[in-house]
Formats: structure tokens, C-alpha cells, sequence
């Protein structure tokens, strides 16, 4: 499975229009290569370079599994999003301290499920919990934003 932006490559600097420089849009991503039994994917993005640990930009999960791409129009019916660690659902925007570039990573999971037990909202430990056991592949993507 391979997840990539048209707006970064791996390992470059997320665009300022995606970061809170900007207008702070979710990048639009791609999804190759989801294996034929998935029932659902499921995205986390974080910021494991945040002073106070481990930071959450983004959740979302019940994403159809033949979707292949996200942020380039509304969500595909269904999907719901998780509470960030800015204390709010949905996508926040990369926002490094001064003199500082942090490692974003995006990951995909491809899982042989739909999580029906989580509400919109949920924080990430509890999509985690509910993705235990139930993860077919994973893909990763890492963009990088400077203050």
C-alpha cells in the first residue's frame, strides 16, 4: 500500500497553504494499492517532534476502502473525524515552534473492518484501540514544516 500528496514529496516541506502559515487546508492525498480485503481505512497524522510529546493533528477513520484520494473535495459519506490535540475535530494545521522543523507523519491504515464503536470526536487512543487486531497494511508519509 503507498500513500503520497501531489502538494509534497516524502520527506519535503508541507506547502504553507496546508500549515498555519497558510490557510491551513488539509494536503490532498493518494492511495495506492489497498488490499482487495479491506473494509475501511483509517489516518492519523502526527507530530512526534512536539515538545510536549507526540502531538495530534489528525484523525479520521470508516473512509470507503476504494477511495484513492482525500482533501480535494468533501469526505466520502461516512467518514468521521477525531478530536486533534488543538481540542478540535478535524484537521490541524502543522504550526512548529520558532527556529524549529518538525517531522509530520501521515499514516494510512488499510483495516478489515468498519468501526462502527467510535463516535465523531473520539481522540486517538480510542481509534487506536478500536484498530487493534484489525490492520490488513499500513502506509506512511513524512512532510516537514518550519516555523
Amino acid at each position: 500500500m503507498q500513500l503520497t500528496s501531489p502538494a509534497f514529496a516524502l520527506s519535503a516541506h508541507i506547502p504553507a497553504a496546508h500549515t498555519c502559515k497558510g490557510s491551513g487546508v488539509a494536503p490532498a492525498l493518494v492511495f495506492n494499492g489497498v488490499p482487495s480485503e479491506a473494509k475501511s481505512l483509517a489516518l492519523i497524522m502526527h507530530d512526534p517532534d512536539a515538545p510536549a510529546g507526540d502531538f495530534t493533528h489528525w484523525t479520521l477513520w470508516n473512509v470507503p476502502a476504494d477511495t484513492t484520494t482525500l482533501g480535494d473535495g468533501p469526505m466520502p459519506e461516512g467518514v468521521l473525524e477525531g478530536m486533534n490535540d488543538f481540542g478540535a475535530i478535524g484537521y490541524g494545521a502543522p504550526c512548529p515552534p520558532p527556529a524549529q522543523t518538525h517531522r509530520y507523519f501521515f499514516e494510512l491504515y488499510a483495516l478489515d473492518t468498519v468501526i462502527d464503536e467510535l463516535d465523531a470526536g473520539a481522540p486517538r487512543v480510542m481509534l487506536e484501540q478500536a484498530m487493534q487486531g484489525h490492520v490488513l497494511a499500513k502506509a506512511e508519509l513524512t512532510g516537514l514544516a518550519s516555523a
